[in-house]
């Protein structure tokens, strides 16, 4: 194995491993209340929820932004500033994507479909460690609820159609 491939690899996985523990902060600690609670609103409060969900994700994307760059200049890493920017884009887009919520109940009751289940049984596994109402029983600080989303689509996904009911 070359010198390169093992730079690379080491730099993957600083970035990984930054964006991953910064990530949790800028979701749990940075983001004000009324961000988590309003990002997901929908209908007539659409604007309200876009508004809330976009000033998130501009906090989170300063906070990875600035952990990434300390990291790229204590470890000296092979990064470019193009590839910086990109990578910092792309997270915001997806995190926006996904903290709007209805992107991602969506996509499992697609994979969901794809897998063949039909009528009660799409989106229940979503729907699972979801709060009740009327209980306090939210499953995280923050929602956390693209995260159990994602988990949701690459299970799903992994599954034999057999498999998923």
């Amino acid at each position: 194995m070359s010198t390169d491939y093992i730079v690379a690899a080491l730099t993957f996985v600083v970035v990984l491993v930054s964006m991953l523990v910064t990530h949790n902060v800028a979701d749990h600690w940075v983001q004000p209340q009324a961000q988590s609670r309003d990002k997901g609103l929908h209908g007539v409060h659409m604007w309200k929820g876009r508004l809330a969900c976009l000033r998130h994700v501009a906090s989170y994307t300063a906070c990875t932004a600035l952990i990434v760059a300390v990291m790229w200049a204590l470890f000296e890493l092979r990064v470019s500033l193009f590839s910086f920017i990109l990578g910092q884009l792309i997270s915001a887009v997806t995190h926006f994507w996904a903290d709007r919520r209805t992107t991602l109940r969506r996509l499992a009751e697609f994979v969901d479909r794809l897998q063949g289940l039909k009528d009660e049984a799409v989106g229940s596994f979503y729907q699972l460690g979801a709060p009740r109402a009327g209980k306090d029983d939210n499953p995280a600080l923050g929602g956390g609820g693209h995260r159990r989303s994602w988990v949701v689509v690459a299970h799903r996904g992994s599954m034999r159609p057999s498999q998923a009911s």
